[in-house]
């Protein structure tokens, strides 16, 4: 029982990884300081989509599920195996990814642009 509650909280951590890899830029407007850990976040993120590397939480995820008896998650991954089919359409991954690109870009673009525009009102950037 204690092993499947580790991997569904992993699971659940994952999905929030993802989230924050998508939408973390835009929690930076309210808390600049965060942009810090979102760009880790989102180079994370695109190296693992890019190299293809595991991600460490699906390893602690396919370790909870096997301990508990359970299979683990296929080698395509978490994304592969909550998310495209699901959430949505397998056909629509790469619109998803541009979307998800497109959100972190805006995201930056904004905060860069609140950030400049600060600056430039209280006389610290010329």
């Amino acid at each position: 029982m204690a092993f499947r509650a580790v991997a569904d909280l992993t699971a659940f951590v994952h999905l929030l990884f993802v989230l924050y890899v998508a939408f973390g830029g835009f929690l930076a407007w309210r808390w600049p300081r965060t942009i810090v850990a979102h760009v880790v976040a989102v180079a994370w993120g695109a190296a693992s989509v890019a190299v293809g590397f595991d991600c460490p939480l699906t390893a602690v995820e396919n370790w909870a599920r096997r301990s508990a008896g359970e299979e683990g998650l296929p080698p395509s991954g978490f994304i592969d195996h909550y998310l495209t089919g699901v959430i949505y359409p397998e056909s629509a991954l790469g619109a998803v990814r541009v979307l998800a690109a497109s959100a972190v870009v805006l995201s930056w673009a904004v905060l860069w642009r609140r950030i400049r525009v600060t600056k430039v009102a209280s006389g610290t950037y010329s």
